[in-house]
């Protein structure tokens, strides 16, 4: 199982759709509201990286109001 977090910068006042639609997506485990730099983290889980990657490429990053993502992949579980 590969895990990752994703930092999103959203569009003024779309922070709040965007946070509906990714509490409804499969791979979205736990999604929160932030301050800062950043709108929303969200943790995504899936079978592999690349999966992980498809997901915040073709998701996440399509959603209208998304302006930019960073992903931070864990490597392992201590």
């Amino acid at each position: 199982m590969a895990i990752a977090y994703v930092l999103i910068i959203t569009a003024p006042q779309k922070d709040h759709q965007i946070y509906s639609e990714l509490k409804r997506m499969n791979e979205v485990v736990e999604v929160y509201p932030l301050f800062g730099d950043y709108d929303l983290i969200a943790k995504i889980e899936g079978e592999s990286v690349e999966a992980l990657g498809r997901v915040v490429l073709y998701k996440i990053g399509a959603l209208p109001g998304v302006v930019h993502t960073e992903t931070l992949t864990v490597i392992e579980e201590f």
